[in-house]
């Protein structure tokens, strides 16, 4: 069975070892004295702070274990490695919808550190995988879930850390 890899910038993975740290040495503690303070209080079987107690630490073990497996396998992509005006993880592509005369800005990023709302999209995204591969000035077809547009890569840059 091949084992998966996790593509990410190197930014990325110290984020993702800060998030392991802070539940193992912050989060994990906190829950443990949780649940010891929950059991004093006796009958556990109507003990309603233990339940949300067990079930916060279900959560944090579960993340733990998500992180360690995602940075066991992390494949930290270098940017600089690629063609500077290559669409690739960890460069900030510019480009402009060619009928709506839009342009939008997006970094992309590895799926374990991907947040939309900050501009960071994954890899795995179907804008993304458009993306990937192309270089600056290229026309692209996108298809998303909610139809295809044409794009023109107007700029490609290593994204700021």
């Amino acid at each position: 069975m091949a084992e998966q890899s996790f593509p990410m910038t190197a930014e990325g993975k110290v984020k993702l070892e800060k998030e392991l740290e802070n539940l193992k040495l912050v989060k994990r503690p906190e829950v443990i004295e949780r649940i010891k303070i929950a059991r004093s209080y006796g009958d556990l079987s109507e003990n309603s702070e233990y339940e949300a107690a067990k079930d916060e630490q279900s959560v944090v073990e579960s993340r733990v274990k998500q992180i360690e497996n995602m940075l066991k396998y992390a494949q930290v992509i270098d940017a600089t490695s690629v063609s500077a005006d290559e669409v690739s993880i960890g460069k900030k592509v510019t480009f402009t919808d060619v009928d709506e005369d839009e342009t939008e800005v997006y970094t992309i990023v590895g799926s374990a550190e991907s947040d939309p709302l900050s501009g960071k999209i994954s890899n795995d995204s179907p804008i993304a995988k458009a993306l990937l591969g192309n270089k600056e000035g290229s026309f692209v077809t996108i298809t998303t879930p909610g139809g295809s547009f044409d794009v023109k890569i107007d700029k490609v840059e290593v994204a700021d850390k």
